[in-house]
């Protein structure tokens, strides 16, 4: 139990590939000036989630500060996740205007959704990655 705190593991690393970057900063650009968002399925391991495939999603809130993925959008995910035989390993969202560092209310949302969040700053070009535990951890990306 080493890696785990309550029901959650800690991982150090989250591991995309070029083409999955290349998607996710096409959605931030594209939703510019608003947040982007999108869920990440993949397989994670002790200490590593590989992110196997990037589920593109609307920002309902349409707001540059915040974003909000429909109920029925996040039932829909969870299902292809499900039926692709993956966990949703990650949320991804855009800063337009500011670093990639957690808001807090991404924080906050963090305590509800204990995943990597995945976080691009359009301003910066810049991605970065945290978990929250008992504290905001930090993970690492690896492009692959």
């Amino acid at each position: 139990m080493d890696d785990w705190k309550g029901h959650r593991r800690i991982s150090l690393e989250v591991i995309l590939t070029k083409k999955q970057r290349e998607i996710l900063v096409n959605h931030a650009q594209s939703n510019f000036p608003n947040e982007s968002c999108a869920l990440l399925f993949g397989i994670e391991d002790s200490k590593t989630s590989i992110v196997k495939d990037v589920f593109l999603a609307e920002n309902v809130e349409k707001s540059p500060i915040n974003f909000t993925i429909s109920n029925e959008e996040l039932l829909k995910g969870y299902k292809e996740a499900e039926q692709k035989k993956m966990d949703v390993v990650g949320i991804f969202h855009s800063h337009p205007y500011s670093k990639a560092i957690p808001s807090l209310t991404d924080k906050e949302f963090m305590v509800g959704n204990p995943v990597i969040w995945i976080i691009f700053s359009n301003k910066y070009d810049e991605f970065k990655a945290y978990i929250l535990e008992s504290n905001l951890v930090q993970v690492s990306v690896k492009i692959v």
